[in-house]
């Protein structure tokens, strides 16, 4: 049987920064408001002319380059985003693979919002243990500037740009395996965080309501009640059911959306703050290349070895959610 590797990590973040100092001069804000509320500082902001896709061309060359894997031997593309390049078509992903100079190759995008890397770690897994596939690239990429609102507090100061990628390859050896991952959604609470956008399901009668839609509407205050007890079920779950104590975890990846959501689950779990990892203060919520920025800083910082545990843990808009139990599982 093949068993599923996460043999590396890449990442890229927009040069532009926005600050919390910056925002108190477009809306009704304060840096002491916004980081007592989420616990972010700053977000980084994508270029103009900067797309998804050029994001996630970045962060999948460093993937790629790490993984000591040839290019010409992946065989599989799936991106994580909902800030596409293009709304309806093609898929971000075949641009990124057609960036990379990928040909003939599956590639596909997927929306599960906050949660999509570990819905695309998930996919990626089940593809490499049916026999299908070798070695897929998985990305998280989001350009959300795009689709803000930033005459609305309530949602501008949470989000930034940028993008995470990830090889995941076949092994044989079960030490080296993607222990486990979980994903789930409940639609029922659909309308809590989404972006109408003009689909079948949301016609307008106006060029406003059009416009409006366009962007990111959440209900904060019954997002992040939901959050809460989602996340914090879901990991006690997949710990139980794997075997697995908390203590064995090194590395607490969680995505970043708000400090204080990440607190109350690393609290539920008993967790130390050395096994925390935390970004949400220089980039904010990137969505669905979140956590994989995340474990890109800690192995740039040199925190992240060959063997350790990472627990990924991710909700976001669907509703969805996930948690996944990964060894980092770097080629020798």
């Amino acid at each position: 049987m093949a068993y599923a590797a996460f043999r590396s990590i890449g990442a890229y973040a927009p040069l532009d920064i926005l600050t919390n100092e910056d925002l108190s001069k477009m809306v009704d804000t304060t840096d002491e408001w916004i980081t007592k509320r989420t616990g972010i500082k700053e977000r980084h902001i994508a270029a103009k002319d900067e797309t998804t896709s050029d994001m996630g061309v970045k962060a999948a060359k460093k993937a790629i380059e790490r993984s000591g894997i040839a290019l010409e031997d992946i065989d599989m593309v799936v991106c994580a985003t909902i800030s596409p390049d293009y709304f309806c078509m093609p898929s971000t992903a075949t641009i990124i693979s057609n960036k990379l100079g990928l040909r003939n190759v599956t590639a596909f995008d997927i929306s599960a919002a906050c949660t999509g890397f570990v819905y695309v770690l998930s996919i990626a897994k089940a593809f490499i243990e049916s026999g299908m596939k070798k070695n897929i690239l998985i990305i998280g990429a989001e350009k959300l500037s795009a689709i803000t609102d930033y005459s609305d507090r309530g949602t501008c100061i949470l989000f930034g740009d940028g993008a995470g990628a990830a090889i995941i390859s076949a092994t044989d050896n079960k030490d080296e395996a993607i222990i486990d991952v979980h994903t789930g959604a409940d639609g029922e609470y659909a309308d809590l965080l989404m972006t109408p956008n003009g689909g079948s399901g949301s016609a307008h009668d106006s060029l406003d309501q059009e416009a409006s839609s366009c962007f990111m509407q959440m209900k904060g205050n019954e997002t992040f009640k939901v959050a809460v007890r989602t996340l914090t079920k879901d990991v006690v779950e997949i710990l139980k059911e794997n075997n697995i104590e908390s203590e064995a975890i090194k590395h607490f990846v969680p995505h970043q959306a708000n400090y204080r959501i990440i607190k109350a689950v690393g609290d539920a779990l008993k967790l130390k703050d050395e096994q925390v990892v935390l970004t949400v203060a220089k980039y904010g919520n990137t969505s669905g290349a979140s956590i994989p920025m995340a474990i890109n800083d800690i192995y740039e910082d040199g925190l992240l070895k060959s063997g350790e545990l990472m627990l990924l843990d991710a909700f976001g808009g669907g509703l969805t959610w996930g948690s996944a139990l990964v060894p980092f599982s770097p080629l020798k």
